[in-house]
């Protein structure tokens, strides 16, 4: 089991020809609204992957948080500890995609403003019961050192997502085994303008001195960077065309970390994290779109039919 400690949000979605600049109204289209949130979409892509997943988040006692519920339960997702809340709405992201499949959000966190140390500390057994514990930063910083303490005590494997970027103390770091930023991210962390493979290096580099971790910077299109025990260096992408990016890096991080749960060396295991990843961004939505580890094995023995 892989326990998931993070953020459930209702994303709503219109697409448009581009984005628009401030005071600009533009025509979109295909308005829809899916369940999202980077904690609940990591414990999808977990469960997608056949492995048991059990979530630790916040959500209203809304519409939205009857869906949102309903669609991790769906997925195999154990939610008995998320908290239900009457006096605030579940979150919700506005997402904006443009003609090429990239995305600009802005998120109301809602409920998940209110996750506390104490939610997560009542679930200590489960914790202790994992693999490994994967967090985020779309709830609160009491609630995510919380975990990573528990899991760091129950020593299992702790993966950090730092997203959506927040200043994170080195001691909060140095509870990780994994920490994986976006090249927006890590440039944040570490003061390394990520722009490119060369750049990711070096903020790795970085980021891997801070945490005492292992590090992964994911640059979208252009694959994953590792600065780890076991392999430094990069792992590209699987090139496909892309027609949603909205929970690709979701995808890869729940995918990468039920392989490197199972005993995969990270190399490997961003390698089958790039593929599921791929599939993905080919399909429409966040939790939609991600790939079972049926789909992503055919995949890959199909791709390496065709290499030879």
């Amino acid at each position: 089991m892989i326990t998931v400690v993070g953020s459930f949000n209702m994303d709503l979605v219109i697409e448009a020809p581009l984005f628009p600049t401030p005071g600009e109204a533009i025509l979109g289209k295909n308005f829809r609204r899916a369940c999202g949130g980077k904690g609940a979409n990591q414990a999808c892509a977990v469960a997608r992957m056949g492995m048991s997943a059990f979530m630790i988040g916040a959500v209203g006692q809304d519409a939205f948080g009857d869906e949102m519920l309903a669609g991790l339960n769906s997925f195999g997702v154990n939610t008995s500890g998320v908290a239900r809340r009457a006096d605030v709405t579940s979150g919700t992201a506005m997402i904006v995609l443009d003609a090429t499949g990239q995305n600009q959000i802005v998120v109301a966190n809602g409920a998940n403003d209110t996750l506390s140390a104490q939610d997560v500390e009542c679930c200590e057994e489960q914790i202790r019961r994992s693999r490994a514990l994967l967090v985020q930063l779309e709830t609160p910083l009491d609630s995510v050192s919380a975990a990573l303490r528990l899991g760091r005590a129950a020593k299992i494997l702790t993966i950090l997502n730092p997203a959506p970027f927040a200043p994170v103390p080195d001691e909060l770091l140095q509870l990780c085994d994994f920490v994986i930023p976006n090249e927006n991210e890590a440039s944040k962390l570490t003061g390394v303008e990520v722009r490119d493979i060369a750049s990711a290096e070096m903020a790795a580099k970085r980021l891997r001195e801070r945490s005492k971790a292992n590090v992964l910077v994911t640059l979208g299109a252009n694959g994953v960077w590792l600065d780890t025990d076991s392999f430094t260096g990069h792992v590209p992408a699987v090139s496909v065309e892309a027609v949603d990016t909205v929970g690709a890096g979701d995808t890869f991080i729940g995918s990468f970390a039920v392989r490197v749960a199972e005993g995969l060396a990270p190399r490997a295991a961003a390698q089958f994290g790039c593929a599921a990843a791929a599939l993905a961004v080919t399909r429409r939505g966040a939790q939609q779109s991600i790939p079972t580890r049926r789909e992503i094995d055919a995949f890959l023995v199909k791709r390496n039919a065709q290499s030879k």
